[in-house]
């Protein structure tokens, strides 16, 4: 496995891509106002589709938190201003056995 969160989301992503899937899904990542990131990742015809995830929320500060979750068709996740690399981990902490072999 990819030991580096952000490394570990392009080589997903780039595996997903089949000329067909990337029309219709993707990742966004987006800035919130409070502040902090918010990550949106489409599950749906991937390794990872309908694999779920009940909502893990680790609050330490008001600046540094993070919630993430899968309703097993889109992993999604916000955190605090500096836990941008922590969420991507989680995502791959989450694709992990599904994907590994692939990647």
């Amino acid at each position: 496995m990819v030991a580096d969160p952000f490394a570990f989301l392009q080589t997903w992503y780039a595996s997903c891509c089949n000329d067909d899937w990337e029309h219709s899904y993707g990742v966004v990542i987006d800035t919130l106002d409070n502040p902090g990131w918010y990550l949106k990742i489409d599950l749906v015809d991937t390794p990872l589709a309908g694999t779920s995830l009940d909502r893990l929320a680790v609050e330490r500060t008001d600046d540094d938190w993070l919630h993430v979750w899968s309703n097993g068709a889109r992993f999604e996740g916000a955190c605090g201003p500096l836990n941008l690399g922590e969420m991507l981990g989680a995502f791959r902490d989450f694709a992990g056995g599904a994907v590994s072999s692939a990647l």
